[in-house]
């Protein structure tokens, strides 16, 4: 019994708000917002968009990063000032910079459970497909149609959002280039994707898709991301990756602890 209590505790942390204790005053940059009316959410979405200083100095068309967790009082501004400071630097190319603004998270995020233990934490779990489907047939559209981009895309997602990264590179891997996933929450489902990445993942990737991923100390999640890694060092599908394992972070430190590797990392060719 104590160690149902001390897993539902752990999971309560890791599903939770993010940065709890933690207040960062992120100041929000420069950049376009617009809303979709979405067929396949249901709802009015808030996209922000920001792009770099590069963009409007020239007609070059550039690669986009697309997050959830993307409002403004979100992620969206720490992680759009990382980009900057990284182009700056001449770290990573110039990227255009998409958040997804979020109205039901749980629901977003993750794909269908059955689980008694998952919806009692997530109960209007099992949206992540009509998710999918907004970005891919909406946001996609309405970024290539306002903004000068290339083909190349990429994806950034933290704990819920991360599984909903892992969980999108196995079933609808044509969606992006570049896959990073940050402590992603992959307990969800009785750890359905790892137990099931061999039948889920293509048979070979030649060589042209990335995926970066990273796990913490929180023991729900660290167990799942290594056992994740242990598949990939053991697969022959000629896949990009890395894993960063960093049991020195916590849940809500990890993010800004590795997004410059990430980075780094995933962005380059």
């Amino acid at each position: 019994m104590k160690n149902i209590i001390f897993y539902l505790l752990i999971t309560t942390f890791t599903i939770g708000c993010k940065n709890k204790g933690i207040v960062y005053n992120d100041p929000i940059p420069k950049h376009d917002s617009l809303t979709i009316a979405s067929k396949y959410v249901n709802e009015d979405r808030v996209i922000n968009i920001w792009t770099p200083p590069n963009y409007s100095q020239t007609q070059d068309s550039l690669p986009v990063l697309y997050m959830p967790d993307g409002g403004t009082k979100e992620d969206f501004p720490h992680i759009a000032n990382t980009l900057s400071k990284l182009i700056a630097a001449n770290k990573i190319p110039p990227y255009i910079l998409v958040g997804i603004e979020n109205t039901q998270r749980g629901r977003d995020l993750c794909g269908p459970t059955r689980i008694e233990y998952d919806l009692s934490y997530i109960p209007n779990a099992g949206g992540a497909n009509n998710f999918r489907d907004f970005i891919k047939n909406e946001v996609f559209v309405t970024i290539d149609k306002n903004y000068r981009t290339l083909d190349k895309k990429a994806i950034i997602g933290e704990s819920l959002a991360g599984l909903f990264v892992v969980e999108t590179f196995l079933l609808d891997n044509s969606m992006f280039d570049t896959y990073i996933a940050v402590d992603p929450s992959l307990w969800f489902n009785e750890a359905y994707l790892v137990k099931n990445f061999e039948a889920l993942s293509k048979s070979n990737y030649n060589h042209q898709k990335k995926l970066w991923f990273a796990g913490s100390d929180a023991v729900d999640i660290s167990k799942n991301t290594r056992a994740l890694n242990n598949k990939l060092e053991q697969s022959n599908k000629n896949l990009i990756w890395k894993y960063t394992d960093a049991p020195n972070e916590q849940h809500n430190t990890i993010f800004r602890a590795t997004k410059e590797k990430a980075f780094t990392w995933a962005l380059n060719n």
